[in-house]
């Protein structure tokens, strides 16, 4: 245990008493819920790198995350909606997600905490002695695994809305207001669960809605693969590379292994399949337009020839996966198309 994870456990100690921690993950994003966790740690809990949520890298938020609900701590984990959040505002919502958390911890002890402690300075109203630590993610264990709980709760939802919602690219940004999730608003306009009183501006039935891109069914379908990838363990070097022999819309690599992505989408009323469209003629050009990206990459690098075949379908003006299927070696003996 490092000296500053040390000073956590003994942060809580000092107080003499059994405490909890409470933090909340998800205030500022455009759009998802807001989260929020409550911990009491158990006397002799082994939390691996336990430290402020924001100053841990994801695999090891990963690892304490598992730790804590592993039999590390008593614990509640909840939320409140973006509608929630739209209805009572952001801070209200939060204290509601809080208490929502810290009742479901209740619900798993035989006594009580003697003492809860929350980041920040405001009183959530929990039922139950509330000290308020400004900072309190980076000076109590409790408070710091309730960060954890809570950032690693809602990053998984974000990348469930992000399977949903390609086009928002969240699993990249979980919802946070980044140059490229403004950058898709402007494309796509706010989706379902986008925070309305965040963006007054994109709602304003004054605004006109955005101009759909050209071959917007395709680059859906482009950023959904994209996504995938990403979750499977891909780097995602370029996107719509082009050649003198045509272009290759996705390459990814992983290690020595560079995928080249060819992505078919159709909507599910349209009646030929998306493997319909890569035909011999498209297959030849998709080849000689990888040689010549691999020609000016250089290395020892190990060409692969993939399909992402995507199926949409579009309810109430919002177009989701139907369904996705990705073949790894389409054009080299692997299979379809």
């Amino acid at each position: 245990m490092t000296v500053e994870e040390q000073s956590l456990w003994m942060f809580d100690r000092a107080y003499g008493a059994t405490v909890c921690g409470l933090d909340e993950a998800g205030r500022g994003p455009l759009a998802g819920p807001v989260y929020a966790a409550c911990v009491c740690l158990r006397p002799d809990a082994q939390i691996p790198h336990l430290n402020d949520s924001k100053k841990m890298t994801p695999a090891r938020r990963e690892r304490a995350f598992q730790a804590i609900v592993d039999g590390g701590a008593w614990y509640g984990v909840a939320s409140a909606s973006h509608e929630e959040i739209d209805e009572y505002n952001i801070l209200k919502a939060t204290f509601l997600a809080m208490n929502r958390a810290c009742r479901a911890m209740l619900d798993t002890m035989d006594a009580p905490p003697e003492l809860a402690l929350v980041d920040g300075n405001r009183d959530p109203g929990l039922p139950l002695p509330t000290r308020l630590i400004v900072g309190g993610d980076a000076l109590s264990a409790s408070i710091a695994a309730a960060s954890v709980l809570a950032k690693v709760s809602r990053d998984r939802v974000m990348e469930e809305l992000d399977a949903r919602y390609p086009q928002y690219a969240f699993a990249k940004h979980k919802g946070y207001p980044t140059a490229l999730h403004y950058e898709r608003l402007r494309e796509y306009g706010p989706s379902p669960v986008h925070r309305r009183s965040f963006l007054k501006k994109f709602f304003d039935s004054r605004q006109p809605a955005p101009e759909p891109p050209a071959n917007r069914t395709g680059v859906f379908g482009e950023r959904y693969t994209e996504g995938w990838l990403t979750r499977q363990g891909y780097d995602v070097v370029a996107r719509n590379w082009r050649g003198a022999h045509g272009e290759v819309d996705l390459i990814a690599r992983r290690g020595d292994l560079v995928a080249f992505v060819e992505v078919k989408t159709r909507d599910r009323g349209f009646l030929a399949s998306p493997a319909e469209a890569i035909d011999p003629a498209k297959r030849g050009r998709i080849i000689q337009t990888a040689r010549e990206y691999l020609a000016q990459a250089g290395g020892n690098l190990q060409p692969r020839f993939d399909a992402a075949l995507v199926v949409t379908q579009t309810q109430e003006g919002m177009t989701s996966v139907h369904s996705f299927e990705y073949i790894a070696g389409a054009f080299d003996g692997g299979g379809r198309p």
